[in-house]
């Protein structure tokens, strides 16, 4: 170690011993001034008291249901939206993908189509298809909640002055408004770029899957026609079923036809087992 090292450390050890002299003899100084407070009279003392909370009558709990129905919520696609923004529930982050505003058979009808376009296969494969149409759902929902943003900053702007609702001041209107709420268009524009690289990502995924399981079914009907051609050469019977193969008798029939030169398929039926004579 260097001189400074150690007259840095013998400086610090020199501070700390300091202060707690000091420390001490504050202590000290407040024990030897300070004296024992006299008790109180035993009338003012008043015995400890837990805290209680009090629960809601059961008169209270059904006034409140009763008012609870009279709630409808809103009915028009704007009031939908600006509803969706309470407490910022967008609906664009979390498990749940449709609001209590979202019409179910559209999204029922929305995921279908995806399954249509995508022909997805097997557990991964629908999984990544559901969620590709639920990220695509979220993503529709983004233009609806930026007019929301701007029908609510309308409403609070042109309540505050009057001059905004001139027809020639919507430009500068909206402009106020994107300003008003910067906060919030900000988040919409990164949540829909979240969305979207997530998006990507699932589908990229799903194309390798599905990528992976085509080229695991081109390898069998190339097996399958290897195996059809050696029966076929023998006059053996070729039982397409007892093999197990991913794909269906159909799609072989076709792969057949498709290859050079076209070979037409011939169901071979099994040959009757031969019987040993009876010995005698």
């Amino acid at each position: 170690m260097s001189a400074r090292t150690i007259r840095r450390a013998a400086e610090r050890q020199a501070q700390k011993a300091a202060r707690k002299a000091a420390v001490l003899q504050a202590t000290q100084q407040q024990q030897s001034t300070s004296s024992t407070p006299a008790p109180a009279p035993a009338a003012q003392q008043q015995p400890h008291q837990p805290e209680t909370t009090s629960e809601p009558s059961a008169a209270r709990v059904a006034a409140n249901r009763q008012n609870a129905q009279h709630s409808t919520g809103p009915k028009t696609p704007i009031g939908k939206a600006v509803s969706a923004l309470n407490a910022l529930k967008t609906g664009l982050t979390g498990v749940t993908v449709l609001l209590p505003s979202d019409d179910l058979a559209a999204y029922q009808s929305h995921i279908l189509s995806y399954e249509k376009l995508l022909k997805p296969i097997g557990s991964e494969e629908n999984a990544l298809v559901q969620s590709i149409a639920d990220i695509r759902w979220r993503l529709n929902r983004i233009p609806a909640l930026e007019m929301a943003l701007i029908h609510i900053g309308h409403r609070e702007l042109a309540a505050t002055n009057e001059e905004f609702n001139c027809p020639n001041l919507t430009p500068i209107l909206e402009m106020e408004i994107r300003r008003a709420y910067v906060k919030d268009f900000r988040n919409l524009q990164l949540q829909e770029a979240r969305l979207a690289r997530r998006r990507e990502k699932e589908m990229a995924e799903l194309q390798a899957l599905q990528a992976e399981r085509e080229n695991q079914v081109i390898e069998g009907l190339n097996q399958a026609a290897r195996l059809y051609w050696v029966a076929l050469k023998n006059n053996r019977p070729f039982n397409f079923d007892a093999y197990g193969f991913e794909f269906t008798k159909s799609q072989f029939i076709t792969f057949l036809a498709v290859q050079n030169p076209p070979v037409v398929y011939k169901e071979i039926k099994a040959e009757p087992e031969k019987t040993m004579p009876a010995t005698a």
